[in-house]
């Protein structure tokens, strides 16, 4: 494994250092178990999408490529002046694609991990969005608390913790609104991963008896993430008793 690694470092001059994902990621603080092969032993690096630019630690902080269709996907569907929460912000994907993309009025961006706190912060200073994106270090679950009757969106972008975080989520949300909870699911197939999400949410929102109104507008399958296993996205029209 390491003469690959050192092979890469010869034939591709961009590349300073090479690591091993052993697999699998912290549910959480969402840190992967890496170990360095090659190169500088240096984990802090630059990844750019969508005009955005996140500076990130590989060991301490999550970052993920596959989910920049989602980043620019639901920062198309955020209105000017909407009130947005990003529950699970890490280092900024979702939070800042959508202040540069979009014209929110505010996006309240929390997580637990003081290491990506740390960046999120950087990140929006260095992206230009500090009067739009605001950095809260804590637990989501406990911080949305108080943010009650204040959001039109709500986004939910860590599977462990979705169908626990939908009722906070609903309360934070003002009168009418939208929630993105991204979950696993295990599926034999992608159309079979749509239907049984698509249930699931069905009946954890019909059992919110506060919940006035509700329309699973849109469900689609990001990406596969093992064999029959799939996270699926689902964007919901909620609207509360009031």
């Amino acid at each position: 494994m390491r003469k690959i690694a050192e092979r890469l470092l010869e034939k591709i001059n961009y590349i300073r250092s090479v690591w091993l994902d052993l697999g699998g990621v912290e549910e959480v603080t969402r840190t992967r178990n890496l170990i360095w092969l090659a190169g500088e032993m240096r984990s802090e690096t630059i990844y750019k999408e969508h005009g955005c630019v996140f500076k990130l630690d590989i060991s301490k902080t999550y970052i993920s490529p596959r989910l920049s269709y989602e980043h620019i996907r639901i920062a198309r569907l955020v209105k000017e002046g909407e009130y947005v929460i990003n529950m699970f912000s890490g280092v900024g994907g979702f939070s800042i694609v959508i202040a540069k993309h979009s014209r929110p009025r505010k996006v309240v961006s929390i997580d637990i991990n003081e290491y990506a706190y740390k960046f999120l912060v950087e990140n929006i200073r260095l992206n230009h969005v500090e009067n739009i994106v605001e950095p809260v270090l804590g637990d989501a679950l406990e911080v949305i608390k108080r943010y009650k009757d204040v959001a039109d969106r709500v986004l939910i972008p860590l599977p462990a913790l979705a169908q626990a975080s939908i009722r906070p989520a609903i309360d934070s949300l003002n009168k009418k609104g939208f929630i993105h909870p991204y979950d696993f699911i295990d599926a034999n197939n992608r159309k079979e991963a749509i239907e049984k999400s698509k249930d699931a949410y069905t009946k954890i929102l019909s059992e919110i008896d506060y919940v006035k109104k509700f329309d699973i507008i849109n469900t689609r399958v990001v990406r596969s993430v093992g064999p029959r296993r799939y996270q699926v996205v689902h964007d919901i029209w909620i609207e509360k008793i009031f």
